[in-house]
């Protein structure tokens, strides 16, 4: 078994895991908007199903201007999220605190993007919504110009919270995993950074992974990103 291919078992074994414990599995990057760095499909299910009378108002379902809404609501969004963070913005606060949109005539609306964890479950609605949080793992997903792709990203929602690079160490270590992530944020002169790997700007936390090892940082920031070890230890 070639390096690659140990490295491509380990990567969708991970994958199949999350699957197991909930968690949807895409094993491509089909569903993937590539220039807004969201996942449509779980933006717009999410909101249907937890804020379906917003949503509707909205959007107006069968009407000709649905696909232009869409487009709006779904630009609307990005914007919110593309906000630095120095701006008290960005996806950690888009997550937490939601977003607003108005225009073509429906008025304006507000919308949340996850459910937290309630604290009891007395509250049915609040309960129901938690549940509808929609966890997705999604393999080989190419970021910007070219092939280049990042192994695993991570979505609530449709919104990308964190990424992954496996390595096996047999092959490549988790040291070689840092080294992608230190190059990948460097963008030819001129052009616009990655949304995907912005700092606070979609993923929050980016983990070069092994079978022994796991480390983090939440900012890329080229040659000088720093990683933490992020290591939970084993049985033994």
């Amino acid at each position: 078994m070639t390096g690659q291919h140990k490295e491509i078992e380990f990567e969708r074994e991970l994958a199949e895991y999350l699957e197991a414990h909930g968690w949807l599995y895409s094993n491509n990057d089909d569903l993937y908007d590539v220039e807004r760095a969201l996942l449509p499909e779980d933006v717009f299910g999410w909101l249907g199903q937890t804020q379906k009378a917003a949503f509707q108002k909205f959007i107006k379902p069968g009407s000709p201007d649905e696909d232009k809404r869409r487009r709006m609501l779904l630009d609307r969004l990005v914007k919110s999220l593309d906000k630095p963070m120095t701006d008290r913005e960005g996806a950690l606060r888009t997550l937490r605190k939601g977003f607003n949109v108005a225009g073509l005539g429906a008025g304006s609306a507000k919308f949340d993007m996850m459910q937290a964890k309630p604290e009891t479950s007395l509250n049915p609605t609040t309960q129901a919504r938690y549940e509808a949080n929609r966890l997705r793992v999604m393999r080989q997903v190419h970021y910007g110009d070219g092939n280049k792709s990042i192994d695993l990203v991570f979505f609530l929602n449709g919104v990308p919270v964190a990424t992954a690079e496996v390595k096996t160490e047999n092959t490549q270590t988790v040291e070689n995993a840092k080294q992608q992530y230190r190059e990948r944020i460097i963008q030819p002169k001129g052009k616009k950074p990655f949304a995907l790997l912005g700092n606070g700007t979609r993923a929050l936390v980016h983990f070069a992974v092994s079978e022994d090892e796991v480390w983090m940082t939440t900012k890329l920031d080229g040659a000088k990103t720093r990683f933490l070890p992020f290591n939970r230890g084993t049985e033994d």
